[in-house]
């Protein structure tokens, strides 16, 4: 069974358009980044967890692959899932579809790190954390989920 998980179900309005009629690039990173705050509750890690040891992450680095135009009137579904574990940092990737007929539009790629807020500085994944993703990586090249 595949580890990805749906992370956010939406509509394109056409005021996610631009003047082609096609959904602007900053609404991709609306979406993506909405779907991100997810991930980490769907796989038990809650905030709480992330305030008991005084920690948080910030995203390091990002990038989009736009694959298919999306215009108004499109019901969009994004997956999320954790694709590697490091000891400071993890990477997570997103794929955003047409929620009717399953044509992927879009993909991101993300790494995120584990940051002490006090000193500003990376700190190690805690091993309670990493325990809990570790057990849900996922494969980049699994199929979609049941997107319909």
């Amino acid at each position: 069974m595949s580890n990805w998980r749906q992370t956010l179900r939406g509509m394109v309005f056409p005021w996610h358009c631009d003047q082609f009629g096609h959904m602007n690039v900053r609404w991709y990173g609306h979406f993506f980044d909405d779907a991100g705050f997810h991930i980490w509750p769907m796989i038990g890690v809650k905030q709480a967890l992330f305030d008991h040891y005084g920690l948080h992450t910030v995203i390091a680095q990002t990038n989009t692959e736009f694959v298919l135009e999306v215009t108004a009137g499109s019901p969009i579904v994004i997956e999320s899932g954790f694709t590697r574990l490091g000891t400071k940092s993890l990477s997570h990737a997103q794929r955003l579809y047409h929620a009717d007929t399953g044509q992927i539009h879009a993909r991101q790629a993300t790494a995120e790190v584990f940051f002490d807020p006090k000193t500003r500085n990376a700190v190690a994944i805690p091993e309670e954390i990493k325990a809990i993703v570790a057990d849900h990586l996922v494969d980049p090249e699994d199929p979609p989920s049941s997107i319909t």
